[in-house]
Parts: C-alpha cells; structure tokens; sequence
C-alpha cells in the first residue's frame, strides 16, 4: 500500500476500519484453503463439530427393515397400577350376530324374453310405415309396414294359376306347394285366404306386429331397400320387465339364488316392494368391479320404465363373527395386529386377519378367540414401547413402570476452535 493510501486508511473511523480488516483477512483465508488447505480445513472443521454435537459419534445410517414387511413387535410388560395414568384401556374380543347390510343401485330393463326383432322374409321396398314414431304402442298382428316385393309378387301369380290347374284335380299337389311357399315368404293365413277369395294379385303385403308391446327401434323410412338382414322395428312387450343390481365384489359371495331384496324406485311414487334374486350373471363388470343380480317383475301399469334408477337393499344371511373396536387394530400396510393381554399388565403382538369393516368394530376371522382382552386405547402408544423392545433400543417410557429409564450420554463439551484474529490486528 502506497504512503498517501495508508494515510487515508488511517483516517477512516475505527469502526468501518475494523470491518475492511475482517473482509481482507476472511478473503485471504479462503484463498489459502481453496490452495493448499492452509493454516486449518474448514472440511475438518466441519466433520469435527459435527462429531461433538452427535452424542453417539459419528453418524450410521439405521437398519430399516424390506420393503413390504412390518418393523417386528415384542411383549411389553408395565404395572397394572400405571395403566390407567397412560390411557391403556382393555376390552374382551365379543361374539356377536352379524348381518350386513347391502344396498346395491338397480336399473329397470326390459325383459329380453319379451324382445322382438321384426324383419321382411324377401326383398323389396318399403312403401307405406304405419307406426312412425319409437314408443307407440301396438298391438299382436297390427300392421308395422307395407313391402312391395317382385319376389312375392311372382310367387302369388304362380299360386293363382296352379289353383285354377288343380280345379282339374291332378293339380292339387303343386297348388298346396304353391301355397306353403307364400306362407315361407312372410304372407299371413288371413292373405292367402283373401287371394283365393278374391284371384287378384295382392301387390303390397304388409308386416304384422308379433306380439303387443312398444316399439323400442324403427329402422327403415318409407322407401328403404330391405332384405332378410334388414331390421324393420324393435317390439319390447313391458307388461314384464327385469330389475337389474348391481352389488360391489367384496360382497358378491353374500348374494346366492333365492336371496331377497327390498326395491325402491322413489320416481314411480310407489311403495318399496319385496323381490327375489333369479338369475345371477357368472362375470363381474370390469369397469365397476361388481357383480350383476337379476329381479323379474310383473308390471301391469308400466310404472316400471326401462332406465328407471332406484336401489336394492339385500337382506344377507346373518353369521357369528368375532368383533373387536376398530381402534384397537394397528394396520402396518403389509400386516394387522392387535395387542392381546397374557397376564396383568403383560401385552403381546398377534397376527389377525380381519373381515368386514363397521362403523365402530372390525371382524377378526383369524388370531383371535371370542372372550380375550385386546388393548381398546392407547394402542399407538404401546405398538410404540413393542417396535422400540423388539429392535433393542431400550425402552422408551422407563417412567411408566417399564423397568428402568434409558439413560441418555453426557454431551462432550465443544473442542476449541482456533483463536479468532483480533480484527485490527492488521493494524
């Protein structure tokens, strides 16, 4: 530094000098450890105050136990007296009736029994429509449609000349072959009857409703080609129709032939009424996953309509389980146990399987006996004191009258760091 800058530096006020001091020397200590590690490490100064505030050495990294399995549980033993004070509470494991109740949602479809696909024997043309609209109702034998067919038309002119032939006598076998095939075409008794009656050629022949219903499907408009594939109207007869459940698949195996179900369609403004189950459908829903039940139900006034929604409530068959509280279940993920009593004041881990999950109580299927006492309260507390006693770390609430306190190591007091450069020392 040149004379007149160390005058000017003289000059300044202590303070500000004192911190230009402490910037200079903190600079020339990094550049010198960055260089040569000199005068000290501040990695080793780290790693060595790291070591003195760990009062068990330097870190380790824990053992953890495989993924998918739950941390091991020991017994754990405190005074019957203290139990109470740390909210430990007990409670037998009970036998009880159970029957689960099972409320599915169900759909009104109509009966595919009662399903009817209309179709023309020949080809042809559809010249007249007689029902125009999806949802009229007809009746057995109305009229649907009128069809002009070549087909049909040659077949009735072949028909009339073989009756005038069998007048004769010899000819009265090919007029019934004649006539059977007008029959095979779709020509109803009535027809045929009017064509002898009249000998006129009937040039439209009309296609009869099969049975009464509503029409679910027209397919055809007035001067549509059709043929034997052609799908002319879709009949449903609704006087009886299927009520369809859908019932979730951890509950399927509830469900059998026969099981009864109370029905509810709130939209209809009628009474739930009873029904029974009569077919149960072998394949689950995949995109659901539930299992789908069928009812068969009259319905005279058609207050049932196909797409109707409303629920099923099943009445399932009732079983003895065994019940503890729900709190009283520590689930791992992996595994679920309880903590069964063994003598006063002695608890032990066990393995159960559980069933059915309720409202308060859990089913114990296996691991467990009707009349054994189970920790009710403080569960978490207690799987806590069986992790900590089964890894060998001690114990944890030695206060509780668990047998003795953990001891806990003195702290090593702070090694010396090296002495700090007074900040004017520079000066």
């Amino acid at each position: 530094m040149s004379l007149d800058g160390r005058k000017r530096f003289a000059a300044l006020p202590a303070g500000i000098g004192a911190v230009i001091g402490a910037v200079v020397l903190g600079g020339v200590l990094l550049v010198q450890h960055h260089r040569h590690g000199w005068p000290f490490s501040l990695h080793h100064e780290m790693s060595r105050d790291r070591m003195v505030q760990s009062p068990v050495g330097p870190e380790s990294p824990s053992p953890r136990p495989a993924e998918g399995v739950a941390p091991p549980r020991a017994p754990v033993a405190w005074e019957p007296t203290r139990l109470s004070a740390i909210g430990i509470r007990t409670e037998p494991a009970r036998l009880e009736t159970l029957s689960l109740p099972l409320r599915a949602v169900a759909t009104v479809v109509p009966d595919e029994s009662r399903i009817s696909h209309v179709h023309t024997r020949v080809a042809g043309w559809i010249e007249a429509l007689y029902v125009n609209t999806t949802g009229q109702t007809v009746r057995a034998g109305q009229s649907l449609a009128a069809i002009f067919s070549q087909e049909l038309f040659s077949s009735q002119t072949e028909y009339l000349a073989t009756l005038k032939q069998a007048s004769a006598g010899p000819h009265s076998v090919v007029a019934a072959s004649a006539r059977m095939r007008l029959k095979v075409l779709g020509m109803t008794e009535a027809e045929i009857t009017q064509i002898e009656r009249r000998g006129e050629i009937k040039r439209l022949v009309t296609v009869a409703a099969p049975h009464s219903g509503i029409v679910l499907h027209r397919g055809v408009a007035v001067g549509t080609a059709v043929d034997a594939a052609t799908e002319i109207m879709t009949v449903a007869d609704l006087s009886r129709v299927w009520i369809l459940a859908e019932v979730p698949e951890m509950a399927a195996a509830e469900i059998t032939l026969g099981t009864s179900a109370r029905l509810a369609f709130p939209a209809t403004r009628q009474p739930p009424f009873e029904a029974r189950v009569d077919f149960i459908y072998p394949t689950l829903s995949e995109r659901t996953r539930t299992l789908r039940v069928r009812f068969a139900m009259p319905n005279p006034d058609g207050a049932l309509r196909p797409g109707l929604y409303g629920t099923a409530d099943f009445h399932t068959r009732s079983r003895e389980v065994i019940t503890v509280p729900r709190d009283a279940v520590v689930d791992t993920g992996p595994a679920q146990h309880v903590f069964v009593v063994t003598a006063p004041g002695r608890f032990e881990p066990r393995p159960v399987v559980l069933g059915l999950r309720l409202p308060e109580r859990v089913e114990i299927r296996a691991g467990l006996s009707a009349g054994e006492s189970v920790v009710a309260a403080g569960v978490f507390l207690l799987d806590s004191e069986s992790r900590l006693r089964a890894s060998g770390s001690g114990t944890a609430h030695g206060g509780h009258g668990s047998g003795g306190a953990r001891s806990e190591p003195p702290l090593p007091e702070k090694a010396d760091t090296p002495d700090s450069v007074a900040p004017h020392s520079g000066h």
